[in-house]
């Protein structure tokens, strides 16, 4: 994919932006007048709010499990049992599946439903798109406002809800990003580190329900708040997507007294700027065709991809489900030790808004170091993509590697590890597609491998029914397992560098025979 580097417009521009930290970007955003950069940066910090408070709040799953054995939620499935010393024991195993199974359904539809929320942003654009998000949302917290320990089945519907309207303000607040130009692969990876830090709000939620506040009016509440994303979407984004690369005089929204149809007739001359965003800078050279969506499904590139996220979003998945088990063995089942520890989990998860944006800064640093005279954007792009895709693969290994460790105080350095890796991992996903495939195909291959990957998570469920009947409730050979299989993440900047390689190498050759003749 070519990026607005080969227009000359936004090379011009993207010198204007070079400049950190991030924020003092709305600061210096070009356009007409001081109107067009105030609406930018209220977008990007009202998107920035949205995602970190609300989008991701589903994979706060183990604070929320910690008040729903506290109301009694499926505790019909505890049975009396008898341990070895025949004492007489309260064994909650079916209890525990069914959270698991929640869980697993929810984190499959966050994933699977990218698929169809990417066609429909594609399609019909960002009103629509987030009116249908935030009618999900809005259902989801309405569902579980309204369940009790009688109706706990409620959950399943109630947590897909809340993940399928999550996941579309995710992917309708990625799109900020191209407002920002040379900052685009940072604010991508900053909404994505948003939404993993949003998994917060249900520790808010916890400590609300321990202080005296139920959870009928928290989540109310919640759903009281779908006013204020329906007015950012009225007010403060475009109708239909925001285009790449950025038409001149381009503006949405609030339109500051400006006639409305400027917007219009901007964005309708993005299809002619979208046309030309190939042209290389080398006018005698020829345009670059855009690859269909069948050539890029069927590259190496989205297969190898695809493994990568894959595995090492089950390994995520599975430690998420399968916490709160987890700790009540380490911890011998004592609630206040595994209250702590589940706090602690998901304060941690707070840190991901500032550990994503890392992986964005270090490709955006990265581009400008490969970039050499005859070298495309692309081939920069790409090899600016390979320490991302190296170090999120490692710090798996590493972090499956800690939570295979069946040592309690460890769990801390486990749980930072996890929220780091996760955040890298979301991030570098889009990144990684938005430059290596034409960006008219980005919603769909993005909702493409999302749905992949999600399919590949539903491992999870057997994988805990494996542990709790098979391995008698220990997962060691488990976790050994899934620390092997996360090593697959590596073929895939391997693979990337190789081709990165190949492609220098077929330049020199022809400098070679230029040179020779």
């Amino acid at each position: 994919m070519g990026s607005f580097q080969h227009y000359p417009l936004y090379r011009h521009q993207e010198k204007d932006l070079i400049s950190f930290p991030l924020l003092a970007v709305c600061g210096t955003m070009p356009g007409p007048g001081s109107c067009v950069a105030v609406r930018r940066c209220f977008t990007f910090a009202t998107g920035l709010v949205e995602c970190l408070c609300f989008a991701g709040a589903a994979f706060g799953w183990a604070s929320l499990v910690f008040v729903l054995k506290t109301e009694g939620y499926f505790s019909s499935l505890c049975v009396n049992s008898t341990d070895v010393n025949t004492t007489q024991v309260l064994d909650c195993t079916g209890q525990e599946e069914q959270f698991s199974l929640v869980f697993t359904i929810a984190s499959f539809m966050n994933n699977f439903m990218t698929l169809p929320n990417g066609f429909l942003f594609d399609r019909f654009g960002t009103t629509v798109a987030r009116l249908f998000g935030i009618f999900c949302y809005t259902m989801g917290t309405l569902m579980v406002a309204f369940s009790t320990p009688a109706i706990s089945n409620m959950l399943f519907p109630a947590m897909s809800f809340l993940t399928t309207g999550g996941i579309m303000f995710l992917i309708t607040n990625m799109q900020v990003g191209n407002l920002f130009g040379s900052h685009r692969s940072t604010i991508i990876t900053l909404y994505s580190g948003a939404f993993d830090s949003s998994s917060a709000l249900l520790l808010v939620i916890k400590l609300l329900h321990e202080s005296g506040v139920s959870l009928r009016t928290s989540f109310l509440f919640l759903s009281f708040c779908s006013i204020i994303h329906l007015l950012r979407t009225f007010f403060l984004l475009p109708r239909s997507v925001i285009p790449y690369p950025l038409p001149d005089r381009y503006t949405y929204g609030v339109t500051c007294g400006k006639s409305k149809s400027l917007s219009l007739e901007a964005t309708a001359s993005s299809t002619t700027r979208r046309q030309i965003e190939e042209l290389p800078l080398d006018k005698d050279s020829p345009v670059k065709q855009e690859k269909s969506l069948r050539e890029c499904l069927l590259s190496r590139f989205f297969a190898w991809h695809l493994v990568w996220l894959s595995v090492m979003q089950l390994r995520i998945y599975m430690f998420i489900g399968t916490l709160n088990p987890m700790l009540d063995r380490l911890t011998e089942g004592e609630p206040s030790l595994v209250s702590q520890y589940i706090n602690a989990f998901a304060i941690t998860q707070l840190c991901g808004v500032l550990c994503a944006p890392w992986n964005g800064l270090i490709m955006d640093r990265l581009k400008r170091r490969y970039r050499a005279p005859g070298v495309s954007e692309q081939e920069v792009d790409l090899q600016a993509s390979v320490p991302s895709l190296f170090l999120t693969a490692l710090q798996c290994v590493v972090f499956s590697v800690c939570a295979s460790t069946p040592y309690l105080p460890l769990q801390y350095l486990t749980f930072i590890l996890q929220v780091l890796n996760r955040s890298f991992l979301y991030g570098g996903n889009a990144a990684f597609i938005n430059v290596a495939f034409p960006s008219c195909h980005f919603g769909k291959l993005l909702g493409l491998i999302m749905a992949l990957s999600a399919v590949f998570s539903l491992l999870q469920y057997p994988c805990f029914a494996l542990v709790k009947g098979a391995l008698g409730g220990d997962p060691l050979y488990m976790n050994i397992g899934l620390t092997l299989l996360t090593l697959l993440a590596f073929i895939h900047p391997l693979s990337v560098y190789l081709h990165c390689r190949r492609l220098a190498s077929q330049r020199n050759e022809s400098k070679a025979i230029s040179a020779s003749s």
